[in-house]
């Protein structure tokens, strides 16, 4: 919070009651401290109800500076739907609160503005086509089976390493064609990516800098390979042969890349631990999804909207705007802040903060984003949670959380650091 206030000592309900009682003008939640308590909600739900178009002075935050902070679904979606006026373009800042800095800006298709969005995302779409993804059901559903098969039975481990990161990274190192003996390294260059120095993945930005562009070197090898074949069905052959992509510099090379890697790395594996944890919480809406497991498309649309996993993105008015009765100014920043909007009483049927897993419309949250920025890889995620949670029950009697999960200390990834689970046959 702007006032420097949080204690990790806090119940929730003493965060109820300070999101109620704190002058609007001191409540900033680009605060990861509250991620990482799980404790962000009631000050989004403060916000929501009586400053949903809310500016935030540079306080508490100096890296990030002062923003506008978006919470109701219509909001988010009129930013959202709206590049004419709001630009993504990373020399603007890109997507995130914290801009890039000015020696280290990574251009990539997200953080631009049409026409070179168009052309650069047209590239990688195959990957994700309908009949491409009919092929990767089967290596997926193999995959899982393989992961389940070799979980420990009736004694507790890491759900996160063992399923939910293991899962994505094999997912990715096959979208990439990558070396499978080193698909680890893409774990660690999304974590990399993402993190705050200090919080136990980087120490510094140089040790980003450095990771990352030992990243793009390792990657460049493989653009030697693929450039000089002929195109195949990868996504490192695809920016290699793509026309929009073939040309691009260093930086740009290495902000694609990072998308890429972040964007089929993180939002799946923190989806599919959410989405475990939370129904451990809701035993009824488990048991509820064992007695109809055609119910599992639904559910999973409903896991992702509860999870959010990326808590907002960024954009940059081009112009005066007028948004919720407030004047955004050309040059301001502005957080659409999906996991208030998917969480926004006046949208979400029922009970916004729990999962339902036969919710109406439950394909209408925020999560993968709209407009032209609308997540590409959005299919691929639901398909590898839909297996994943037509194994789960296929396979075991029951999953069992042992306790409260770690989380990650960020306002942009919502993610996990460790769950302990324990599985029965």
């Amino acid at each position: 919070m702007a006032d420097g206030a949080f204690s990790p000592n806090l119940s929730y309900a003493d965060h109820v009651e300070r999101a109620a009682s704190m002058p609007l003008d001191e409540i900033d939640v680009a605060d990861g401290e509250l991620f990482k308590a799980d404790a962000i909600y009631p000050y989004f739900a403060r916000l929501r109800r009586d400053a949903p178009v809310h500016w935030v002075e540079a306080r508490a935050f100096p890296d990030i500076g002062s923003y506008w902070s978006v919470t109701g679904y219509d909001d988010i979606m009129a930013v959202d739907t709206n590049h004419q006026q709001f630009s993504s373009d990373a020399h603007l800042g890109g997507i995130t609160l914290r801009d890039f800095d000015e020696d280290f800006t990574l251009p990539m298709f997200i953080a631009m503005d049409p026409p070179k969005h168009d052309a650069q995302r047209k590239v990688v779409q195959p990957i994700v086509a309908p009949d491409n993804l009919a092929r990767l059901e089967g290596t997926i559903r193999e995959r899982v089976g393989l992961i389940f098969d070799g979980l420990p039975k009736d004694e507790p481990f890491d759900w996160v390493d063992k399923v939910s990161i293991e899962l994505t990274t094999q997912m990715l190192a096959t979208l990439f064609d990558f070396p499978w003996e080193d698909r680890r390294l893409l774990t660690r260059w999304s974590d990399v990516a993402t993190a705050s120095p200090g919080d136990g993945i980087i120490d510094s930005e140089d040790q980003r800098r450095m990771e990352l562009f030992q990243c793009a070197d390792y990657f460049f090898n493989l653009w030697n390979q693929r450039v000089n074949a002929e195109p195949g069905n990868d996504l490192i052959s695809m920016l290699a042969h793509g026309e929009a992509t073939r040309n691009m510099d260093r930086m740009e090379f290495l902000g694609n890349l990072v998308l890429l890697i972040v964007g089929g790395n993180d939002t799946t594996r923190n989806s599919i631990t959410g989405g475990l944890y939370a129904l451990s919480k809701q035993p009824d809406e488990f048991d509820k999804l064992r007695a109809n497991p055609h119910l599992i498309p639904t559910a999973v649309s409903d896991i992702i909207r509860w999870q959010t996993p990326l808590a907002h993105m960024r954009r940059t008015a081009l112009e005066d705007v007028e948004l919720g009765g407030k004047t955004i100014r050309k040059g301001d920043k502005v957080a659409m802040w999906y996991v208030s909007g998917n969480r926004d009483e006046r949208r979400i049927t029922g009970n916004p903060d729990k999962i339902q897993i036969d919710r109406p419309n439950a394909r209408r949250h925020l999560a993968f984003g709209f407009g032209i920025h609308r997540c590409v890889g959005n299919r691929l995620a639901e398909m590898q949670l839909r297996i994943v949670w037509e194994e789960i029950l296929a396979r075991f009697s029951s999953v069992e959380v042992q306790a409260e999960p770690t989380r990650v200390k960020s306002a942009f990834v919502k993610g996990y650091q460790s769950m302990m689970v324990q599985v029965r046959g």
